[in-house]
């Protein structure tokens, strides 16, 4: 795990246990988009990340950018 990675799921996983009483399990059981939707406003919309997005971020995380 980069330390890119590792930085911002502490700080995801710490705002879902504030937020939503997830425990690590449960936020680790959770997809990035069932995370985005438990944290959004009511009625809001979100784009889904799709494949290509996905791959973008995994090649920026790997080059540490």
């Amino acid at each position: 795990m980069s330390d890119m990675f590792g930085a911002a799921a502490t700080r995801l996983s710490g705002i879902a246990a504030r937020a939503l009483g997830w425990r690590p399990a449960e936020f680790w059981a959770a997809t990035p988009a069932e995370l985005v939707a438990a944290l959004s406003e009511p009625g809001s919309v979100s784009a889904p990340v799709d494949r290509a997005i996905l791959d973008r971020l995994m090649e920026q995380d790997r080059h540490g950018r």
